[in-house]
């Protein structure tokens, strides 16, 4: 056995007073070992389990050298508990996680780094509450400027902000980081004469000893309610202990300031309030009358609690109380996936969400039951509605934050959505009538996939995905935000790939654009990446790339898959198609091919003409050059694939998807591209594509197919070929359900495993 003693002591020491909490137990310890700051330790105490806890302890503890397991002769309080976790620790910091609650991947980092640059003692973090039955919605806890910017907490503030039942968030249900050095330096020990409110008095002894208390906006900690946690009230020995102690606190401080004074008199009001209310509410239950249990007492200052009963605050602190009956198990739950993205679900991003929808439908051929959360209300983009495509009922639900659902519309909630649109609209027809004015510039909305998250986009995906997932794929890496706050640690997670982002922004940069998603580093994709258990690459560079530096990753390779054509499609012989939505890659592509390429086409065809399908007309208000056609979104490219004699793809920068190259394969078309269109296919598709890089080249490509329908009929068919050899659905999605058979038995051998040990 490794011997503690010897090795350095670590930077914070998780403290967790664990009692009856078998089915939380593993999450809430998952929750802690996979903290981003690795130097850290648990120390779990048990206090007289009755259920399987102590066995899941004990078997956590022999699985990772970073667990403790303790257990106590007796059951004395989650306060005992806490004392001898503290006896133990050796950190610089001890944070408290309770035995069924969870913590953010990042959050002792994010806390430590904080506490080291300003110096705090004590730093606190916003809570999300959340409903383990789903029966309410989750919260975060925090309310006003304090949800919006760090704040300091002095005494006066903490007894201010403490009170029973209070109308502000208590302040005594943070979990805070704190420095270890003020607890041993002290003294302090927690109170274990208290069995509920022990967290709160051993706050307000740090703070009489000079603690500096910080708080901070992020969402952190993962605050659960359960059936078993909001069954409790105050007993009487409860709130009279608390009374007591209120008692000896103002008599301790009775020559503390006057502030400090006048809020610790309000909360200990509010401390009798709460007893008053308890007793009330016992001697309700055993139809006995109503009595003033002292000259001071004032029954109708109950009254005003009797609305916050239901929130089971108090009762939530009781929950370690030795006559607590084991919990039983939850039911089995069917097998579910939840998808994460962002981009709207309708034709305006119809290629990108066909990759989402052909992976729901390889999830359902799997067995299980696939969801679509959509946190940002961002998707909307500046069009305050839009149409569901039919193929989004594969979707078992589809839940959309901002939005209204009508029929098979949704609409933007956000007044100022439909302000941007018209204003959108106004600054269009000024171009057309020939205003050239700064404010008729167009300004697009910022695309949704890199958008920044919100509190309330984070607790959507706790609301709307946690009881929907149990396993969660983030389409695009940017979502991998959302695996925390799914708030079901060791869910199996993947990430869909799309791209290498961090080589799109080398790209841009060399050549003075800018890109319309989102510029990053390589570390910085590396770190978003790495948050999945598997990578799914559209692309076999892409696959290497993960493989190479995320070494634990799985990676799973699921190209785009496409429906291919009965029969090759030669097309007219002057007729070009371009396919792109509104994105810096098919921009900067288009206006390479209309400034360097176009005119030799022209001057070679002079009835050459170029049909330009996409949202990406946006990005060119004023037209074209001669011969090219703006059609803007179409409902059905399929008559513009037949009708074309050679799709062009002149990717300049990015890569992407390879959407429109695969889409023209599986159409059978003759197609003139770029090596940035072919990066990551060009083993499977350069045999079935004339590729061109500089300008001369690809005119001449493009008006030799344009010239010889037999050469160009050719290159349709081994097209064709290719879409139905290397894109069919089968072979495209095949390694993504092998993945979701394996996770699949892997989640019911855990399953078996849990009912076993929780029965």
């Amino acid at each position: 056995m490794t011997n503690r003693l010897a090795e350095p002591p670590p930077t914070v020491s998780i403290i967790m007073a664990c009692f009856n909490a078998a089915p939380w137990l593993r999450a809430s310890v998952r929750s802690a070992l996979d903290q981003s700051l690795r130097d850290i330790e648990l120390i779990v105490v048990d206090d007289g389990s009755q259920d399987g806890s102590v066995a899941i302890g004990r078997e956590l503890a022999a699985g990772d050298r970073r667990v403790q397991f303790h257990r106590m002769a007796r059951n004395g309080g989650p306060a005992a508990a806490r004392n001898h976790a503290l006896d133990m620790a050796s950190g610089r910091f001890v944070a408290i996680l309770d035995s069924d609650d969870l913590m953010h991947p990042d959050r002792l980092k994010r806390l430590v780094a904080v506490a080291d640059a300003i110096e705090a003692d004590i730093v606190a973090d916003d809570l999300v509450v959340f409903d383990d039955a789903d029966r309410s919605p989750p919260e975060g806890f925090f309310r006003g400027a304090r949800a919006q910017r760090g704040e300091w907490i002095t005494l006066a503030d903490y007894f201010r902000e403490t009170l029973l039942y209070g109308r502000m968030p208590n302040l005594g249900f943070l979990k805070p980081l704190i420095r270890r050095e003020l607890i041993e330096g002290s003294g302090i020990r927690y109170d274990e004469g208290l069995r509920i409110a022990e967290d709160d008095a051993l706050i307000v002894q740090l703070l009489r000893a000079g603690a500096r208390y910080r708080t901070i906006p992020d969402a952190g900690y993962f605050y659960r309610k359960h059936g078993s946690s909001i069954s409790h009230r105050l007993s009487r020995a409860d709130v009279e202990a608390m009374v007591m102690a209120g008692d000896r606190l103002a008599a301790d401080l009775r020559d503390a300031p006057a502030d400090v004074r006048r809020a610790l008199a309000r909360r200990n009001r509010s401390i009798r309030a709460a007893r008053d209310f308890t007793l009330a509410i016992e001697a309700i239950q055993a139809r006995r009358p109503v009595r003033r249990p002292g000259a001071d007492a004032r029954p109708p200052q109950s009254i005003p609690l009797v609305p916050h009963a239901d929130r089971g605050q108090i009762g939530r602190l009781a929950r370690h109380r030795p006559q607590q009956a084991p919990p039983r198990p939850p039911p089995p739950q069917p097998r579910r996936g939840c998808f994460h993205r962002q981009p709207a679900a309708d034709r305006r991003h119809q290629r990108q969400l066909g990759l989402s929808i052909d992976l729901a439908r390889a999830t359902r051929a799997a067995g299980r039951e696939p969801h679509l959360v959509q946190p940002s209300p961002a998707i909307f983009g500046r069009l305050p509605f839009f149409r569901l495509r039919p193929e989004m009922a594969v979707f078992a639900s589809h839940h959309v934050r901002g939005a209204w659902r009508i029929g098979g519309w949704l609409v933007a909630r956000d007044p100022y959505v439909h302000l941007g649109a018209a204003i959108g609209i106004a600054r269009r027809v000024a171009r057309r009538v020939g205003i050239a004015a700064r404010w008729t510039l167009d300004r697009p909305a910022p695309y949704a996939v890199a958008a920044p998250w919100t509190k309330a986009d984070q607790l959507f995906v706790t609301g709307h995905a946690r009881p929907r997932a149990d396993i969660v794929v983030a389409d695009y890496m940017f979502q991998s935000r959302a695996f925390p706050f799914v708030a079901r640690p060791g869910t199996p997670t993947a990430i869909v790939m799309h791209d290498l982002f961090h080589a799109r922004s080398e790209g841009f940069a060399a050549t003075g654009g800018g890109d319309s998603v989102a510029a990053i580093g390589r570390d910085a994709e590396l770190a978003l990446l790495g948050r999945g258990d598997a990578v799914i690459a559209i692309q076999q560079a892409e696959a290497a790339f993960v493989r190479r530096e995320l070494p634990d990753s799985e990676v799973i390779l699921a190209p785009m898959a496409a429906e291919p054509v009965a029969a090759p499609q030669p097309g007219e012989t002057d007729r070009l198609l371009f396919v792109g939505s509104n994105t810096a890659p098919n921009v900067h592509g288009l206006r390479w091919f209309f400034e360097r390429v176009w005119p030799a086409i022209r001057a070679a065809r002079p009835a050459a003409v170029l049909d330009v399908a996409g949202s990406v007309a946006s990005s060119f208000p004023q037209g074209g050059p001669a011969g090219v056609r703006f059609l803007g979104l179409v409902d059905d490219l399929a008559p513009l694939y037949a009708g074309a004699g050679v799709v062009i793809s002149p990717l300049i920068q990015g890569s992407g998807l390879k959407i429109k190259l695969i889409e023209a394969l599986a159409q059978g078309k003759a197609t003139v591209a770029t090596g940035v269109t072919l990066q990551g296919v060009e083993e499977i598709a350069s045999q079935a594509v004339a590729k061109a890089d500089d300008p001369i080249p690809f005119a001449d490509a493009v008006i030799g197919l344009m010239q010889a329908e037999a050469e160009r009929a050719t290159l349709a068919a081994k097209a064709l070929d290719t879409a139905r050899v290397h894109f069919s659905g089968d072979a495209c999605y095949r390694a993504y359900r092998n993945w979701l058979a394996k996770i699949t038995t892997g989640l019911s051998q855990v399953s078996n495993e849990e009912a076993r040990i929780c029965a």
